[in-house]
């Protein structure tokens, strides 16, 4: 148990879901809901108030809703936030935009006619909470370094793993990276519909053509392909060339899609001429693959401790011995880019 527990305010224009928050997390020791609000309004005053160490916040709420309350929470006074969202897909973008101005992760709102089903996700909520507690926010951006790869280097395949915080970090490793110069394929923790938008998301703001991944689609410089929310996603080898594929399965680490599925395909299919880099998350997936892909001679990073919102999944991998180099968030890119570099040099 932690010695002074976590306090949360809940902010919600519900008051039954006000009310189920309430109930669901001061059923945890750890956790103690300090207050509860209806609108920004009040919220802001309990924030100033009561110092919370969370703050779950709906995302639609009257007069100022909660991605306008968040944007200003940001910048006056950082604190780790969690977004009460429908997990539709024309909810998504809103949702993605919260993770983008700095919200810690996302719930799904429970269905007020189907109250039951708000407890058997109890735990979820719990942990997550938990997570925001010890997560990292309110950092300010660096700029982009964006380093230059010459066309005669060859191409490689970038395999990219994330969760908690991940949004923003695959965002910002693309944006480094020279698009001509890479195939990436991707796989972040998130529900279907989600990752449709945060393709067209990633398509809009890097210099790599993203898709949502349907399985068969030729890996190809200047692509990067993200598995979609609910299935899992390889690569597999044809002749001389690498496809996706796409499918249904077991939950591996929990999760649906696996980074560690994503990972085992490429120690296996392209082995010593991969790059992989694992980056923010909560658990341990991906720490496993990417330990077989270092096994083949491949390179291998892990986002640093200082720039993860939650140094979960690249500590695994560390213990694990999986990462040839371990890279603050902005210099993933150049450090990919020197290592290519260096060893075109030597050969």
């Amino acid at each position: 148990m932690l010695q002074q527990p976590i306090k949360v305010l809940v902010v919600d224009d519900s008051e039954i879901i006000r009310r189920l928050l309430t109930e669901v997390l001061n059923s945890d020791p750890d956790i103690s809901v300090v207050g509860a609000a209806q609108d920004a309004f009040e919220a802001k005053k309990l924030v100033n108030q009561l110092s919370p160490d969370v703050i779950t916040l709906d995302v639609e709420m009257p007069e100022v809703d909660g991605i306008r309350f968040l944007e200003v929470l940001m910048k006056a006074r950082p604190t780790p936030v969690i977004m009460i969202s429908t997990l539709t897909r024309s909810k998504a973008d809103i949702t993605l935009r919260a993770l983008e101005l700095g919200a810690v992760d996302y719930i799904a709102k429970p269905v007020v006619d189907d109250l039951s089903m708000f407890h058997r996700y109890s735990n979820t909520v719990i942990n997550k909470v938990k997570m925001a507690a010890r997560s990292r926010v309110g950092h300010s951006r660096l700029p982009i370094k964006r380093p230059v790869l010459p066309a005669s280097k060859a191409n490689r395949v970038l395999a990219i793993g994330a969760s908690t915080g991940g949004t923003e970090a695959i965002n910002s490793v693309l944006q480094q990276l020279p698009a001509q110069s890479f195939a990436v394929v991707m796989t972040q923790h998130m529900p279907a519909g989600f990752t449709t938008t945060f393709a067209d998301r990633l398509d809009r703001t890097t210099d790599f053509t993203v898709i949502e991944a349907q399985g068969g689609e030729r890996i190809r410089p200047g692509y990067a392909y993200l598995a979609p929310g609910g299935l899992h996603m390889r690569v597999v080898r044809r002749g001389n060339d690498l496809f996706t594929d796409v499918f249904d399965g077991d939950k591996v680490c929990g999760h649906r899609p696996s980074v560690d599925v994503l990972f085992d395909s490429i120690a296996s299919e392209v082995g010593k001429f991969a790059l992989a880099a694992l980056l923010t998350g909560m658990g341990k997936d991906g720490a496993q693959g990417l330990s077989k892909i270092r096994q083949t001679g491949a390179y291998t990073v892990a986002q640093d401790e200082q720039s993860c919102v939650v140094y979960g999944m690249p500590r695994a991998a560390v213990e694990l011995n999986a990462v040839e180099a371990i890279v603050p968030l902005e210099e993933i890119g150049s450090n990919l880019v020197e290592h290519l570099s260096a060893r075109h040099s030597a050969s």
